[in-house]
């Protein structure tokens, strides 16, 4: 399965990466290698998570306030990552996003 992030989760995760890394050198490695893992995690087992919305899913990160919101496609064998959504922010705020 191949993993798709829209380009503003590219974007989310590179400013939650900027701003743990600015906060401490070691946390900006963290954070990355958690969103990894948690990834690594959704193609293992991509159906392990309720759907929040229709078709899509949250997989929560363990250490940071942090969920990727993603859907499946079966016909392209992908993961749509639509969202690196900060526990904090405004829900809903990604639906608007299309691939």
């Amino acid at each position: 399965m191949n993993v798709v992030f829209h380009p503003a989760a590219q974007i989310e995760a590179q400013k939650a990466t900027a701003h743990y890394t600015e906060i401490h050198k070691q946390l900006g490695r963290d954070f990355r290698k958690e969103l990894e893992e948690a990834v690594s995690r959704i193609v293992k087992a991509p159906t392990a998570w309720h759907p929040i919305k229709k078709d899509y899913r949250r997989c929560t990160l363990n250490r940071f306030p942090f969920g990727i919101i993603y859907r499946l496609d079966p016909s392209k064998n992908e993961c749509q990552v639509f969202a690196v959504m900060h526990f904090k922010r405004k829900p809903g705020y990604w639906q608007s996003r299309e691939f």
